[in-house]
């Protein structure tokens, strides 16, 4: 018995390493989530949620079509980030899926996204996130898409 509660020990602490060691290289790769400001309150900069319901600030990359990875924005240079909107130049890599997606070639599209709308996040009400994202194609675009696409971020 006592082997057993020994591995069994073992195991739950090389596990708990491993989810600090996880979670220590997530925080050195991007810019840490926001958190309370000393004075307790939310922090005024609205977030960005992602596929994995992670917020995120002035995100790198972005993944736009969660289910199938056709669509993401990449390259993304911040130049605006605050109580009331974001603004950004990047690319937005788009699947062409033809003749099917797995064997679609991702294409290259300049593009200007902008984020608005923040509203209090249901998984965390105190953090604010931008529910609104347009992406502005200012030359080409994917076939089907206007020169302004508009969508709606989950909560």
């Amino acid at each position: 018995m006592r082997r057993h509660t020994a591995r069994t020990a073992a195991t739950l602490c090389a596990a708990a390493s491993l989810v600090a060691a996880l979670a220590t290289a997530s925080a050195a790769t991007s810019e840490p989530s926001p958190s309370a400001s000393p004075t307790g309150r939310p922090p005024t900069r609205p977030v960005i949620v992602d596929c994995f319901w992670q917020p995120q600030v002035r995100p790198a990359d972005f993944m736009l079509a969660c289910g199938d990875g056709n669509s993401r924005l990449s390259s993304l240079r911040w130049t605006q980030w605050d109580a009331n909107s974001a603004t950004a130049l990047g690319v937005n890599m788009v699947n062409d899926c033809k003749p099917y997606c797995a064997a679609g070639k991702f294409h290259a599209y300049e593009v200007i996204v902008r984020l608005e709308n923040p509203q209090s996040w249901k998984k965390q009400p105190e953090m604010q996130h931008y529910t609104k994202m347009s992406l502005h194609y200012p030359e080409n675009r994917p076939d089907g898409y206007t020169q302004v696409m508009t969508y709606a971020l989950w909560n």
